[in-house]
């Protein structure tokens, strides 16, 4: 999902319940958020139902970030791959082991590890200092967040509400 720039990939049409990746020609807004060491600047944002976004994700922090978009739910369930990934050596604090995610982890720690990557549609990692897009088709209403799942972050507060409006 994510190049060394940061832009995420994801093929259109395959969503969420509450959405799916759009091609940046498509978005009717662009929205910066900026990633700094535990937080996003904004804190919130307010969509539309058919609303689509093109994000630009600055990291302005020291830390490696991600921008990823869900319910309370998947987020929790996200933060136990994340830690897993942190774990094996495929995320370092500050990014992305290249090699190891290119590695058969069908068998680290006695465990099936071999879809553990990083490449939701709805979510992209950013690199200190690195900017990044991800561009998402808001088709339904639900409780959704913005927020980094790498081990710790989210605890220290590094979420946003993401609001609907008719």
């Amino acid at each position: 999902m994510t190049a060394a720039a940061g832009v995420a990939f994801a093929s259109p049409g395959h969503g969420l319940p509450f959405g799916e990746p759009a091609k940046a020609s498509q978005a009717t807004r662009t929205v910066t958020i900026t990633m700094r060491d535990n937080l996003y600047e904004p804190e919130s944002l307010t969509v539309k139902s058919g609303e689509i976004v093109r994000f630009v994700l600055v990291n302005k922090g020291e830390l490696l970030h991600e921008f990823n978009i869900g319910t309370a739910a998947m987020h929790a369930k996200h933060q136990e791959e994340m830690a897993m990934m942190m774990e094996h050596g495929m995320l370092t604090p500050t990014g992305m082991n290249h090699d190891m995610a290119k590695m058969d982890h069908s068998k680290m720690g006695g465990m099936n590890m071999g879809d553990m990557k990083h490449d939701d549609p709805n979510s992209v990692l950013v690199e200190p200092g690195k900017t990044a897009e991800l561009v998402w088709k808001f088709t339904k209403p639900a409780e959704l967040e913005f927020a980094c799942n790498i081990p710790g972050h989210y605890e220290s507060g590094m979420a946003g509400l993401i609001k609907f409006t008719k």
